[in-house]
């Protein structure tokens, strides 16, 4: 079992005297920036002049600097900037500063792990890892609650590694809910191969073949929009909060039957397999690869898929569908809505 770690395993005080500087003021950046300040922790927010992201530092009461400045002024650099960008702004922007006595600090391990960014020994890199976006962990701490989080150890040259990730844990409220213990490869993996394969990748593809096999015979658009990607959401929601077999007890019995008797007939052999090679990909590291050359390249494949993406049917018929319910254009009350015990969802 993982070791846990929580409020009581974690001394603000570690970062008493020390600057963190966050490169990167995006959405984790300001959850995470915002959460550090008012935790009473000095934040130095790297930005670049010119886009939005800064224009909001700058409304939230922060003075952005450039990298190379926050890096020579900081004790404590957390790069959260974009994957692919964070290889060249360590080498040009941050590097030079790299001394000892300083701390690397990552919320997701692509770069360390891939090599794409090689610290000096002689600091400690370390990694806290929201398990939500920044939004949400923002959300939670304002609330008195904190977003589950993964710490992992890369480098520990002063001993003080893990007492550092866990200050800056609990800082932004991660201890409140629970810290589990990994390494920069597992999180890097598993996170990547969680994307592909179920969440972002599977779940996309998955309602798209739904709503054309639907409309391919014969049924219109707007049922084949509802039944394969609005009601989703309701699945979700029940799993999120209950688990699978919680969400089984909160749709019809009609539902939870054809979940056990037909779910393996579409996910079954050749799509476990399929998933089997992604990971393959993702451990070997040909996926970091061919992502880092993407960009380099301009983003030609990327941008095609995307394209093609938004300009699939099912787009433009969720764009109407979704015009005419005025409440999704309403911030939610709350972060998450929990359904009640024992409450049925209707699906279909």
């Amino acid at each position: 079992m993982a070791k846990i770690y929580y409020d009581k395993d974690a001394d603000l005080k570690i970062l008493k005297g020390k600057k963190v500087a966050i490169v990167g003021y995006g959405i984790q950046g300001r959850g995470q920036g915002l959460n550090l300040r008012d935790s009473g922790v000095e934040v130095l927010i790297a930005q670049r002049k010119g886009g939005p992201n800064y224009e909001m530092a700058v409304q939230d009461g922060f003075k952005p600097v450039e990298a190379e400045e926050a890096a020579k002024k900081a004790d404590i650099i957390q790069l959260l900037a974009q994957d692919h960008l964070q290889g060249g702004i360590y080498e040009q922007s941050i590097a030079p500063s790299i001394r000892p006595g300083k701390s690397l600090l990552f919320s997701h391990g692509f770069n360390i792990h891939f090599g794409y960014i090689k610290p000096p020994k002689n600091i400690d890199v370390f990694m806290v890892a929201p398990k939500g976006p920044g939004a949400l962990v923002r959300s939670q701490f304002i609330e008195g609650g904190g977003v589950p989080c993964l710490v992992a150890i890369h480098q520990n040259a002063t001993g003080n590694a893990l007492k550092l990730a866990l200050a800056h844990a609990k800082a932004i409220g991660g201890t409140r809910a629970g810290v589990i213990e990994t390494n920069f490869k597992e999180e890097t993996e598993t996170d990547l191969f969680g994307e592909q394969s179920v969440l972002c990748g599977g779940l996309s593809e998955l309602i798209r073949a739904g709503y054309e096999t639907l409309v391919e015979a014969g049924y219109q658009p707007e049922m084949a929009y509802f039944e394969c990607l609005h009601e989703v959401k309701l699945i979700v929601d029940a799993v999120f909060v209950h688990g699978l077999s919680g969400m089984h007890r909160r749709v019809s019995d009609t539902a939870e039957y054809g979940d056990y008797s037909r779910g393996k007939r579409v996910i079954g052999p050749e799509a476990r397999e399929a998933m089997k090679k992604i990971l393959k990909e993702i451990q070997s590291g040909s996926f970091a690869k061919e992502w880092i050359d993407e960009n380099k390249k301009g983003r030609p494949n990327f941008n095609q898929m995307r394209k093609e993406c938004d300009n699939h049917p099912i787009e433009k018929v969720g764009a109407e569908l979704r015009g005419m319910m005025h409440w999704l254009q309403a911030p939610p009350a709350k972060a998450v809505i929990t359904p009640k015990p024992n409450a049925k969802v209707k699906v279909g």
